[in-house]
């Protein structure tokens, strides 16, 4: 591979920073574009605004982090990493592609191969990137430049699963282009590279690892509310369950993330688009939405159960962001279920050792605790089980609640016998 060719990568958050990285450290001339000047200066400060490399690995690195597009009149090889969240109806926004592509076609090297990582429906590619780098560019793509199509496949908080350890999927406008980027991005990944006959079947790919992932955790919430309705713990059942060697080991919860939530979305748009209505993937999805409220209506049970007086009652929750390790709160579904407390006139308290306590009270509008304090709570919902919270001494610190202390364990993670051995009412999924 010509190492001497330069590569742009648009938008600098966690999919785009790691790009980035690896390219740069494989010898690749790497400039790291991205609108925000705060995100800039950040980078240019060697301060990882992802969190997800660290300080060091930006130190150490030499991307030229810019928000001058002009800089992408230099790039061979332009990737683009932006969000793609859907409306208020359920409908894919691609306007953050759009804006790339527009502010790419007009700084647009004859040549080069624009490459989308993003998750998209199936055709968005050809449909929405190429003809918006077309008409801003007076370039036509598949003779003048080159598109093509390779998902992220990034899990935030996850160190055994980085760019190098997963299997890469590429695309390409031909086979050439295919070739090429699978050679391009082979220099990164050590654990292969697949290439798949078709943009379209790469952008189907993406939607469909996480949409089997939610059905599949759809399916355990599912079973959690039957269980309760029929006096049995989930748990309990599970374990069972899984003592058959082709049981697959999915858990109840709550489904937040840029991708499980949102990627369902894109196949059935374009599904429905065509005529069809997935209609298992939709009711999935209904009830991982509902998850948040069937939480709530949990906790509300458990203090009537406890004899609390619901409007004078204050629950503390643990975790907001939307998964352990992580200190991404925006797309944190626990926000549901703590709106749904306040409905009925509960106190709600929160915290996380990882979020912003400013940004998290701004957008749950509670108080939010440093160090979590249980002293006159009456009930705790860990709600997202950071590995701290897992280590906290419940049986101890549940001195400290009004009584009788209710727990609510959302994930199941806490020891039941060591909870239940004590005055503790515990609730879990």
């Amino acid at each position: 591979m010509d190492k001497e060719r330069t590569i742009c990568v648009v938008g600098m958050g966690y999919v785009g920073l790691p790009l980035a990285v690896e390219f740069d450290r494989e010898g690749f001339d790497v400039i790291g574009y991205d609108i925000d000047p705060e995100v800039i200066s950040q980078l240019e400060s060697n301060i990882d605004p992802t969190n997800e490399l660290g300080n060091r690995a930006i130190t150490d690195s030499s991307v030229k982090y810019t928000t001058d597009s002009n800089s992408i009149k230099h790039a061979d090889y332009v990737l683009i990493a932006v969000p793609t969240p859907v409306d208020d109806l359920k409908n894919p926004n691609l306007r953050y592609v759009e804006s790339a592509a527009e502010t790419i076609g007009q700084n647009l090297k004859p040549g080069a191969i624009i490459v989308l990582e993003s998750t998209v429906y199936p055709g968005a590619t050809r449909e929405i990137l190429a003809p918006t780098i077309e008409a801003e560019s007076g370039l036509n793509a598949g003779e003048d430049f080159y598109v093509g199509y390779s998902p992220e496949r990034m899990v935030p908080g996850d160190d055994e699963h980085g760019i190098r350890d997963v299997v890469k999927i590429v695309s390409g406008q031909t086979d050439t282009v295919r070739a090429e980027l699978a050679e391009l991005y082979g220099t990164i990944v050590d654990a292969g590279i697949h290439e798949a006959p078709e943009i379209e079947v790469a952008e189907a790919a993406k939607a469909i690892e996480n949409i089997q992932r939610d059905v599949n955790i759809a399916l355990m919430n599912e079973l959690a509310i039957a269980c309760q309705n029929i006096g049995l713990d989930t748990h309990d059942v599970l374990d069972a369950a899984r003592t058959k060697w082709n049981f697959h080991n999915y858990q109840p919860g709550l489904v937040g993330g840029h991708c499980i939530p949102v990627d369902p979305f894109f196949i059935i748009y374009e599904t429905e688009r065509n005529g069809y209505t997935p209609k298992l993937i939709e009711q999935s999805r209904d009830i991982n939405e509902y998850m948040p409220t069937y939480i709530a209506d949990l906790t509300l049970r458990g203090l009537n159960d406890c004899g609390k007086v619901l409007r004078d009652s204050t629950v503390l929750v643990l975790g907001l962001s939307y998964k352990p390790g992580v200190a991404d709160i925006r797309t944190s579904v626990v926000g549901d279920t703590i709106k749904r407390l306040q409905e009925y006139g509960v106190t709600v308290l929160g915290a996380d050792p990882y979020a912003d306590e400013a940004a998290a009270s701004d957008e749950f509008g509670i108080e939010i605790q440093s160090q979590p304090s249980f002293h006159g709570v009456d009930a705790v919902l860990l709600a997202t089980p950071h590995q701290l919270y897992r280590e906290i001494d419940y049986a101890q610190r549940c001195e400290e609640m009004t009584a009788p202390p209710l727990i609510v364990d959302v994930d199941g993670v806490l020891d039941r016998a060591t909870i239940e051995s004590t005055e503790i009412e515990y609730r879990r999924v």
